[in-house]
């Protein structure tokens, strides 16, 4: 099937909400942050060498894969200019699970599934994704052109059910019965044959969206079990999609909304304000 962009989609941190973390010493991370790399697809055929030099710029030549959360602030912060510089865009859903601590599954866009919290992430993403693309697809294309998605494969997420809840969202949207309007999916830009799985490893495009993920998590867990830096994050700004000129809420988006209700450290809040988030209570 013909498509005209191509978006790669990680994530860091986890969706558990039974326990979290720092309210519960042993709980389930305080963030889950989603991330999408989006490109034309004729650039698609250059992202393994984009990964190659950027490994053999930073000195991993060991093997064939960058995996970004095992390299040193350094080589970090050099992968970060790097891909700050290459011809794409993208996107980091940061969400806060404090106040989602016990919830149960919302009635609202609800499909029977074992994993809604993430599904739901996801759809805030691609809200972002499918906005940018179709608003791109007549300059690029001269037509309409399709997304293609591919999932970073984790254990325990079935991709089959992420994939049904879109093609759910479609069905609601047409009846108008869609909970949560200020944004929505453009479902026209989407089809379910165009969603696929794979290990991290395997695809260049889905390391890519690693470290985007990742930088954004390292920026805003501080009181987790890595290291808090929030200068990778900030070099990724060359590419983080705009809306109306900002990131903020678009390319980057943090929830809870308003800001405040996440509650956060001044440590948290640094890569938020700097996205241009307001953290007042008014």
């Amino acid at each position: 099937m013909d498509y005209g962009y191509i978006a790669y989609i990680d994530e860091a941190g986890d969706p558990g909400l039974t326990k979290v973390r720092p309210i519960d010493e042993n709980g389930a991370s305080e963030w889950l942050i989603l991330s999408a790399v989006v490109m034309k697809a004729q650039r698609e055929a250059n992202v393994v060498d984009w990964i190659d030099k950027i490994r053999t710029d930073i000195g991993v030549t060991q093997r064939r894969f960058l995996h970004f959360r095992d390299l040193s602030p350094t080589r970090k912060m050099a992968v970060s200019n790097a891909i700050a510089g290459l011809p794409l865009r993208a996107f980091a859903i940061c969400s806060n699970k404090k106040n989602m601590r016990g919830y149960e599954n919302r009635k609202a866009d609800k499909i029977p599934s074992q994993q809604w919290f993430y599904n739901w992430c996801i759809r805030l993403l691609l809200e972002r994704v499918t906005a940018f693309c179709e608003s791109r697809t007549m300059k690029d294309y001269g037509e309409h052109k399709l997304v293609k998605i591919e999932f970073s494969r984790r254990g325990g997420h079935h991709y089959s059910q992420t994939r049904a809840y879109q093609y759910y969202l479609g069905f609601q949207q047409e009846g108008d019965k869609i909970y949560l309007q200020k944004r929505q999916p453009v479902t026209k830009m989407l089809h379910t044959d165009l969603m696929e799985d794979h290990p991290h490893y395997s695809r260049a495009g889905l390391q890519l969206a690693d470290a985007v993920a990742s930088a954004f998590y390292q920026a805003s867990d501080f009181l987790g079990l890595g290291t808090w830096d929030a200068a990778p994050s900030k070099a990724l700004q060359p590419i983080m999609a705009k809306e109306n000129g900002s990131a903020r809420d678009f390319g980057v988006a943090l929830f809870p909304t308003p800001a405040w209700k996440a509650e956060l450290l001044a440590e948290q809040k640094d890569v938020f304000l700097h996205y241009g988030y307001d953290f007042s209570r008014w």
